[in-house]
């Protein structure tokens, strides 16, 4: 029962996932002094893009065209391997966490590969910063899960969410230096600042937002889910491999909640007091995490304990 309960709470995130950016949105606005948008309008935005017919520029050939769905299939998949409170059924896809990485660095080879059969100019260049910034936060990404799968002898996320369960892995140096490395794995994913601002729609300066120019309607829709859902994983994973939580599914579950919450609140926090860094800095500090998440597993190889 309780790994039926995880598995349909799991699923449920294909509906859940757009409700993380509105709250960041909401409690930002808030921060700023402003009334804001509702946390369910990305709910909104996506039944009005749903609601109009996709719209193909001149020349685009089937790339452009299959892209979408193929990246909303990677979020899809990369849904069904994350497991929710460390307790879930086998949906045909398995739990590992390398897999997680190679089918999220397929939904983003996709998108750049969909601005290439276009051509545009402006869609380019967001697809070269966002692959130039990928380079980096796949290898960020790949080590702090790397960290996190040293104390469970194991990459099955429901193994690695069990052994961060618990206080003893508090007391090691190597989960602190894998939380503060995937801060930046959570910033950089989700196109925050100050590696990249989700409000601009300025050509010259937006990295994730790029790719998606040419874009419109239900394409546009899937495309915008998806970096919902992928926006929705990593918040998941950092609750479940480097936040407090205990080894009971009920207590694992409302700790999750809390989690979620409290990372949305603190990605609130640091947009309204951090502005956009320069492009060219971002490979730098994404190069700084994975030191940082190499200095944790060499303690942990070493046997650093605290």
């Amino acid at each position: 029962m309780t790994a039926a309960l995880a598995t349909a709470l799991q699923v449920l995130g294909v509906v859940l996932a757009p409700l993380a950016p509105g709250t960041i949105q909401t409690i930002k606005a808030r921060l700023q002094g402003r009334r804001g948008p509702s946390p369910l309008q990305p709910y909104r935005t996506l039944a009005r893009l749903w609601r109009k017919s996709p719209v193909a520029p001149e020349g685009a050939g089937v790339v452009y065209q299959l892209a979408p769905s193929l990246i909303a299939a990677c979020a899809l998949l990369a849904l069904a391997i994350v497991p929710v409170a460390g307790r879930a059924l086998d949906l045909g896809v398995g739990h590992d966490a390398l897999a997680l990485i190679g089918i999220l660095a397929l939904g983003r080879f996709a998108l750049a590969a969909s601005a290439w059969d276009t051509g545009n100019g402006f869609s380019l260049m967001g697809a070269a910063r966002d692959l130039t910034v990928a380079v980096f936060a796949e290898a960020l990404l790949a080590l702090t899960l790397l960290v996190a799968a040293l104390p469970a002898h194991s990459t099955d996320l429901r193994v690695m969410t069990l052994a961060a369960a618990g206080s003893h892995v508090w007391g090691q140096v190597a989960h602190w230096c894998g939380a503060a490395a995937f801060v930046l794995v959570v910033l950089v994913e989700t196109g925050r600042q100050p590696i990249d601002n989700p409000d601009t729609h300025l050509e010259l300066t937006m990295i994730h937002e790029g790719p998606l120019l040419e874009y419109a309607g239900r394409d546009l829709a899937l495309l915008q889910w998806s970096a919902q859902a992928r926006h929705w994983l990593v918040l998941l994973l950092g609750a479940q491999l480097f936040l407090p939580h205990p080894v009971a599914f009920a207590g694992a579950l409302g700790a999750l909640v809390l989690a979620l919450v409290a990372q949305c609140f603190g990605l609130a926090v640091i947009e309204t007091a951090q502005a956009k860094m320069r492009t060219l800095r971002v490979p730098a500090l994404l190069g700084l995490g994975c030191v940082v998440a190499l200095a944790g597993i060499g303690t942990f190889v070493a046997g650093v304990p605290t």
